[in-house]
């Protein structure tokens, strides 16, 4: 990777206070990046921030994607402290872990509301600093669930499906301003996200699954999707053998409907 890609931009990270948002923290501290780290749990991004090399060049900014009233105000404080913003990295969002028989309609909106409207009004919100800028790159985490469909992930894979209708039609009405998009799909990461997704009736399922337990570990995964931002990659794909999947079910999919239907949801 270029290290000195990053170095003195401006980058805002949502879900920063754990899994790949953490992970993207600190390598882009040690890439010499100015960072926003943002979360609701705002403890943990201070004790992370507290661990970085370059603490004085970073801010903490506590961000809630199931509401996202106050997104203006937010990226008004970025300005006023950097002037610019140049990487937007939506990360946030969280899993599922129930049929869609059991999941209510209240926990379906919800995941709808954090991983895909949240998502895209802090991408609204600074797309106006972009075009003036006539710059700026998104990294946007969807799925390998936002491929295809799978156990347990009903409402979840449908808001990381929704996630890439939006930005390739973004990144086409946008290309005269310069802006960049990369969209990402991580496959079995080891990282919390089984422990914090939500149950049919909106409880943290609270385990650890042996999907993640077993997955990609963190920071390998973080070095690609870093590497796909530097190269400009439109799409990247994250993962070990769950990513053949994407593959079946594109040109093999009588093989892909016999096989992965039968694959462990956890």
């Amino acid at each position: 990777m270029n290290t000195t890609y990053f170095n003195q931009k401006v980058v805002w990270i949502t879900g920063a206070s754990s899994g790949i948002g953490e992970e993207l923290v600190r390598q882009l501290d040690q890439a010499g990046a100015q960072l926003i780290l943002s979360a609701r749990n705002v403890s943990k991004l201070n004790e992370i921030l507290s661990d970085l090399s370059q603490q004085s060049k970073h801010m903490v900014l506590k961000l809630d994607l199931e509401n996202t009233s106050n997104v203006e105000e937010l990226t008004n404080e970025i300005m006023q402290r950097y002037g610019r913003i140049d990487v937007l990295i939506n990360n946030g969002g969280i899993s599922q872990r129930a049929t869609a028989h059991d999941t209510s309609m209240e926990v379906n909106r919800k995941i709808m509301e954090v991983n895909y409207f949240g998502n895209i009004a802090l991408t609204k919100a600074v797309l106006p600093i972009f075009r003036q800028q006539k710059s700026g790159q998104i990294l946007v985490i969807s799925s390998i669930a936002g491929k295809f469909g799978f156990h347990l992930r009903s409402a979840y894979s449908a808001s990381k499906h929704a996630l890439f209708g939006y930005y390739e039609s973004l990144v086409m009405e946008e290309s005269d301003y310069g802006l960049k998009v990369t969209v990402a799909c991580p496959g079995k990461i080891n990282t919390p996200i089984s422990t914090n997704a939500v149950t049919g009736e909106g409880k943290a399922h609270g385990q650890m699954d042996h999907n993640q337990a077993t997955g990609m570990p963190v920071d390998v995964c973080v070095k690609q999707l870093l590497r796909a931002l530097v190269n400009n990659k439109h799409e990247v794909l994250i993962g070990n053998k769950e990513l053949l999947a994407v593959h079946m079910k594109r040109f093999f999919p009588r093989l892909f409907w016999k096989l992965i239907p039968k694959q462990s949801p956890t």
